[in-house]
């Protein structure tokens, strides 16, 4: 059995660019950053950024492309797709994230997200400002598994 399966989470680099294709159905380019923060080995703290491009299909390219703006949160699952083209005897490549699902990040998390996203759309992710997380460092030791 194979699996091809991407998640992610993150925020719009850009505005969602909307096209038709020749059978007429809609198709929605955009792209995607994720951060990760880690320690290097002289426990200095490090952030890394990845963008990832997105292609969406049908009535939900029209649903990203009208309520995600550059900066909206989203989170996006899909497959794994690379294409490749010849241009002036060169041979490009691009990886992409084929989308099936896509889902509105909260309302307000962003300074281009939609106010009017429709309720269902929005992702029931906690607000990062409402939860208590301690101040001590976590000692692996202390876990119990």
């Amino acid at each position: 059995m194979y699996l091809n399966k991407v998640m992610l989470y993150g925020n719009l680099t850009r505005d969602p660019e909307m096209k038709a294709l020749p059978s007429g159905m809609q198709v929605t380019n955009f792209s995607i950053a994720t951060n990760r923060v880690y320690k290097d080995r002289d426990g200095n703290r490090q952030e890394q950024a990845d963008f990832h491009n997105i292609v969406v299909f049908g009535r939900q390219a029209e649903t990203v492309s009208q309520y995600l703006k550059k900066g909206s949160a989203a989170y996006v699952e899909g497959r794994l797709q690379t294409r490749s083209w010849d241009k002036d005897g060169v041979k490009h490549y691009r990886t992409e994230v084929v989308a099936d699902r896509v889902q509105f990040g909260p309302k307000g998390s962003a300074t281009g997200a939609s106010s009017s996203a429709p309720a269902d759309s929005v992702s029931s992710q906690p607000d990062d400002q409402s939860i208590d997380y301690p101040q001590d460092e976590i000692n692996p030791d202390d876990i119990p598994f």
